[in-house]
């Protein structure tokens, strides 16, 4: 895939609102009315593309959208739980120290000394902050906490993150305290 046709994730539609055709969306943009701006969206292959006619808040990033082609109720639930893309260069360039999860994807990750780790697979939260998935050449996925400490130089011309694995520790330095 090229550069221009990578697909990043803005939002999921949820389910139908209403009987008219209209359906809910979460929004993954910073401002949730965004996802309205990028002009038409597509499913995770690219293959399907959705058109937003109008488009409304509901709550928080909760939006309602009226979407071009849908005229009832089971139009719209048969798009329940589609995961809606923009390509990768409708998006604006991200600030100083931010990134986006489709750039990172792809990227070699090499050891301060130049040793191939692996490559980031995904870059995944749970709640505790991001953790980079790097698959190595061999053996188990890598999870680690994607932090300056772990990752403090990221080389997007020439496509590698440098990888710093935290030092692994049993826990028993820490018995006792509390």
């Amino acid at each position: 895939m090229t550069d221009k046709s990578r697909l990043v994730l803005v939002g999921r539609f949820g389910a139908p609102q209403g009987v008219r055709g209209e359906i809910r969306i979460k929004s993954y943009t910073a401002d949730p009315l965004g996802i309205g701006d990028y002009g038409p969206l597509s499913d995770e292959t690219g293959a399907r593309k959705f058109e937003i006619e109008r488009l409304r808040p509901l709550k928080d990033d909760m939006l309602v959208a009226k979407i071009k082609g849908l005229a009832d109720r089971d139009a719209a639930g048969a798009l329940t739980g589609v995961a809606l893309h923009i390509s990768r260069d409708k998006l604006p360039p991200p600030d100083e120290d931010e990134f986006y999860i489709a750039d990172l994807v792809g990227l070699s990750a090499m050891s301060p000394e130049g040793e191939t780790i692996g490559v980031v697979k995904n870059v995944l939260n749970f709640g505790a902050g991001d953790i980079l998935e790097i698959a190595p050449p061999a053996g188990d996925t890598l999870m680690l906490p994607f932090t300056k400490d772990v990752a403090p130089a990221i080389d997007f011309a020439g496509g590698k993150i440098v990888v710093v694995r935290p030092v692994e520790t049993d826990g028993s330095e820490r018995q006792g305290e509390l």
